[in-house]
């Protein structure tokens, strides 16, 4: 009966344990945050994922959420993760990115899009705001004042006013 006593406690210690990942069975685009976490810190762009900068992977918990239907692209991020980084690709000239930035409270949006063919046509297309009202169109940059919290989404695709080839790997980046 001692012996149950004492091995008891080993037991359940071993069985409440996390289990420890090394970082030799990680891809090398991944990192391991204190709590055990594993986080994506840079995927490629050729597969179309999302890239956060390290400073974001190791600060907080990276919950990214990205779909493909049909030509667009939907990326849901949460407002807490700006600054971030989105490298993605278009592979046909019809295709959309959509982020959407949920719990959106801070004053103003600040964004990026910069593609590694720097004639690749481009641009911030569109702004839909917490309250549904649009604007745009926009550039490659974009700084905009936000009166209302809530989601706003980034409608990101070729610009019906330029000619240039829109397929390639770009990169978006939001402060």
């Amino acid at each position: 009966m001692k012996k149950l006593l004492a091995i008891l406690p080993l037991l359940l210690m071993s069985c409440t344990q996390k289990e420890v990942v090394s970082e030799n069975t990680l891809k090398n685009d991944s990192a391991i945050v204190s709590d055990g976490t594993v986080i994506n810190k840079i995927d490629s762009a050729a597969n179309g994922n999302v890239s956060i900068d390290e400073d974001n992977a190791l600060k907080k918990s990276f919950k990214k959420d990205r779909v493909v239907e049909a030509n667009s692209i939907i990326e849901t991020i949460d407002s807490d993760m700006i600054p971030i980084t989105i490298a993605d690709e278009f592979t046909n000239s019809d295709q959309q990115m959509v982020v959407k930035i949920k719990n959106f409270n801070r004053n103003n949006i600040v964004g990026k899009i910069t593609s590694e063919n720097p004639k690749m046509n481009i641009r911030f297309n569109q702004i839909k705001l917490a309250n549904g009202d649009y604007d745009g169109p926009f550039g490659r940059d974009i700084k905009y004042d936000i009166n209302q919290n809530g989601e706003i989404w980034l409608l990101i695709g070729k610009s019906n006013m330029a000619s240039s080839d829109v397929i390639g790997k770009f990169t978006v980046t939001l402060e």
